[in-house]
């Protein structure tokens, strides 16, 4: 077994917590300076890209684009209609069909929004060569694995404890 003094071990450990740290800092800046959390403020976005494209918005586009399930979309977008940024609206040939679309404040609020912080990461992590992301890759699951996280539900969104379910 490895010793708890172990200098690589430990740089192991201090990489780890300095991620979640992180994460979780961003997470509580943007609650704070926004007064949104990490999957409402990438909802949003999803709803001001896909209402740009044209058309009506519906939660299973706003499932797809941002890779949660379509309850939790469904919970964030109650959310962020009770803010008054987003409203809902059922269509007059299929009332089974609910659109949503954005609201002047939501426009407003959209517009001023920061970078994501996976959006950030994402575009940095493309500038690395293939095989340095695919070494990543590989590391990040073994460290998953040794921490018995692998069974573990996640979506790909870098916020902490939120319910993120994909």
């Amino acid at each position: 077994m490895i010793p708890p003094d172990d200098p690589i071990a430990q740089e192991i450990l201090r990489s780890i917590r300095q991620l979640v740290r992180g994460i979780s800092i961003h997470s509580k800046t943007l609650l704070r300076d926004v007064g949104l959390t990490v999957p409402q403020v990438v909802c949003l976005r999803a709803i001001y890209e896909l209402e740009a494209a044209g058309g009506g918005v519906t939660v299973a586009q706003v499932s797809q684009r941002v890779h949660l399930s379509a309850a939790t979309v469904s919970r964030i977008v109650d959310r962020l209609a009770g803010a008054g940024l987003v409203i809902r609206e059922r269509s007059r040939t299929d009332r089974r069909k609910v659109s949503m679309s954005l609201t002047p404040a939501g426009l407003e609020r959209v517009q001023a929004l920061p970078t994501p912080l996976q959006e950030t990461f994402l575009r940095r992590l493309d500038e690395l060569p293939v095989d340095d992301r695919v070494a990543l890759l590989t590391s990040l699951r073994r460290i998953v694995n040794l921490m018995s996280a692998g069974e573990l539900d996640a979506a790909p969104l870098l916020a902490p404890g939120e319910d993120v379910k994909p």
